[in-house]
């Protein structure tokens, strides 16, 4: 599940604190990074357990309805949504249910948030819809939960706030774990039942030498590439530069020199992106220049062995906008 998306977000986040710390111990400032990584792992559980706990806020007043109709004679309300087949899967699985038990949060401590989330979502044209339907299916169940996720959960700053009180380490991940959790809910199978997969923490190894290469690189050989920066900035004003700029491009400079398989033009893409949310809105198309002219020079000095075809690996002109929900990360 951890990908390079949220890899070169932390290690943005664990240069600038390495920096920041009087105590400049690499090996130790490695072991935040792989522990704040695996945080964003929790959250993806946590997310998870999020439906469970809105299905159970569901059983719950419905048991109180129910009661309430058997004794003054009345209809009994529908148990389509508590029955929810996708639902009630989720919460037998093997892997979450595991992971719950290692842990001390829990969902049970936002109860009147709960009651107020899924009172939203009993008011939605998505529920009401679901259940008038005389569709009566495994993927109807699991779809509804799709679009629920997506237009209550996804972007819900109420649910931000509390996973930030949760954990600080939560802060800046939500919008990418986000994109997990849908994409476990689509690949939910029910004949796996309580022992379908949920995504693994890692991918591959591969992704773990990704991040602790970047890391160590960007740290330690930080002179040289800022001398890179030097070099590169006769045409810019580089006394002027925000801090956050020069982590960022340090940090896209190690990933340049350090990992030949990854184009020139994805790494300064992906760091101008995240320039848009943790650094000055003109930070994107001053890093996009800087380190364009950069690799442009290492190549040409043969520091850098990498291509840059002028017509593909040139990187656009980039017009940047503030978006998401990122907050910027102020210096003390």
């Amino acid at each position: 599940m951890i990908n390079r998306e949220i890899i070169r977000i932390k290690i943005v986040q664990l240069t600038y604190a390495y920096y920041q710390n009087g105590n400049k111990n690499i090996d130790s400032a490695e072991k935040e990074l792989f522990f704040s990584l695996s945080k964003a792992y929790d959250l993806y559980n946590y997310l998870l357990a999020l439906i469970v706990a809105i299905t159970k806020e569901a059983e719950r007043r419905l048991d109180l309805v129910q009661t309430r109709a058997k004794r003054e004679g009345m209809k009994e309300p529908s148990r389509k949504f508590v029955f929810n087949r996708f639902a009630l899967q989720l919460s037998e699985n093997k892997q979450l249910n595991e992971f719950l038990s290692t842990q001390k949060l829990s969902w049970e401590d936002s109860a009147t948030f709960i009651g107020q989330l899924f009172e939203k979502i009993e008011q939605s044209e998505i529920y009401r819809t679901y259940m008038e339907s005389e569709e009566d299916s495994y993927e109807a169940d699991r779809e509804l939960w799709r679009k629920l996720y997506k237009a209550f959960i996804q972007e819900n700053d109420e649910i931000d706030s509390i996973l930030e009180d949760m954990s600080l380490y939560w802060n800046d991940d939500k919008e990418v774990v986000d994109t997990f959790v849908v994409k476990t809910i689509k690949r939910f199978n029910e004949q796996d039942g309580a022992k379908q997969e949920l995504l693994p923490e890692w991918d591959s190894d591969e992704e773990k030498d990704f991040a602790r290469k970047l890391f160590r690189a960007a740290i330690l050989n930080a002179d040289e590439y800022q001398h890179y920066m030097s070099e590169a900035s006769r045409n810019w004003d580089f006394s002027r530069l925000a801090y956050m700029d020069i982590i960022l491009m340090q940090i896209a400079i190690a990933e340049m020199m350090t990992l030949p398989n990854i184009p020139v033009s994805v790494t300064i893409n992906e760091y101008v992106e995240i320039a848009k949310f943790y650094s000055t809105h003109k930070s994107g198309g001053y890093i996009n220049g800087m380190l364009d002219a950069i690799a442009r020079n290492l190549v040409k000095t043969g520091r850098l062995m990498k291509h840059i075809d002028p017509a593909k690996e040139r990187p656009k002109a980039i017009k940047v906008e503030k978006v998401g929900k990122r907050p910027r990360i102020k210096k003390d």
